[in-house]
């Protein structure tokens, strides 16, 4: 069964299918497909400030999953990941289910290996925004890496810098960590490795994507052990796990213009919202810009249209 919304026939803002869901995320709801499988199935929800909007982003989980899929294959001659299936049809674990489920779920789905997640998320930034912005105010500092003063926002910083953070519960917000703790978590070797490919993956892509007009300000990669092996897992330089502003957009000392979620972040923190549950509902306006954000970053990285 699935549950849509009238914003469109194709928005998707929470499904159940005939296989066990472990787990129910702020985007994602994840299935147990068995024989150390995992069913994503990406909706159009959007969460800001850790906290899920009541209101879904047409078209905004077949950019997700398909924004992913585009950099997993990009960068599978680099580390290996875990998409073993995109199509839902040629899913087993799907037998049976009526075409017009299977259509819900096109486009928006993957079949992946389970593998065993670090509890690190892997945060690269290359220019000062958001958090690091703020802190940069208060601290002369990124996440306790000394910066030159006088910078702005939206500013390129000297070099990318790695900024690792905890994985928060749903609701709870993620905290940034030092390399040092994430030595402690994840021992030394593993933690210069993630540190070493999440910089790497980002400078490739942040050239990559300038080539098109496309700054990727900073992102967020999440990594795990499959076997002995590193695995890229999850999503991967997504409007939600990424900053894009368009390259001849940015004037420093000002918010640069976005193809992410910041559009409705700045429209809650205009709105009076205290950043907890319940969030606001979002005005029809803000939906469609960011919509059309997600779909316009999408066309302008892949050179695709969204299926």
């Amino acid at each position: 069964m699935t549950s849509m919304t009238n914003h469109s026939n194709s928005t998707l803002y929470e499904i159940e299918l005939p296989i066990n869901k472990i787990a129910s995320g702020k985007v994602r709801e994840i299935f147990d497909a068995g024989e150390g499988r995992l069913l994503l199935v990406t909706t159009d929800r959007l969460s800001a400030f850790d906290v899920i909007m009541p209101d879904p982003v047409p078209g905004k989980g077949r950019v997700l999953n398909q924004m992913s899929l585009f950099w997993f294959d990009r960068f599978a001659d680099r580390v290996e990941n875990t998409v073993i299936e995109r199509d839902p049809g040629k899913m087993d674990c799907l037998a049976g289910l009526a075409d017009e489920t299977l259509a819900s779920l096109a486009g928006r789905s993957v079949l992946m290996r389970r593998a065993e997640m670090f509890p690190v998320e892997c945060v690269v930034r290359g220019y000062l925004a958001g958090s690091g912005y703020k802190d940069y105010l208060k601290s002369s500092s990124l996440c306790g890496i000394g910066l030159p003063p006088r910078l702005k926002k939206a500013d390129r910083l000297p070099e990318p810098l790695y900024t690792p953070s905890t994985k928060a519960e749903q609701g709870l917000h993620d905290e940034n960590i030092s390399f040092e703790r994430t030595v402690e978590l994840v021992g030394g070797d593993i933690a210069a490795r993630l540190r070493d490919l999440s910089l790497s993956i980002y400078s490739e892509a942040a050239a990559y994507a300038l080539e098109r007009g496309i700054i990727i300000a900073d992102t967020k990669f999440e990594f795990g052990m499959l076997g002995d092996r590193i695995v890229l897992a999850d999503e991967v330089m997504t409007p939600d796990s990424s900053r894009f502003w368009p390259a001849d957009g940015v004037v420093p000392g000002e918010e640069p213009p976005s193809y992410d979620k910041q559009i409705v972040r700045n429209w809650l923190e205009q709105s009076g919202w205290e950043k907890k549950p319940p969030a606001p509902r979002l005005p029809a306006d803000i939906l469609a810009s960011t919509s059309a954000a997600y779909l316009d970053i999408f066309r302008k990285l892949t050179g695709r249209e969204v299926s």
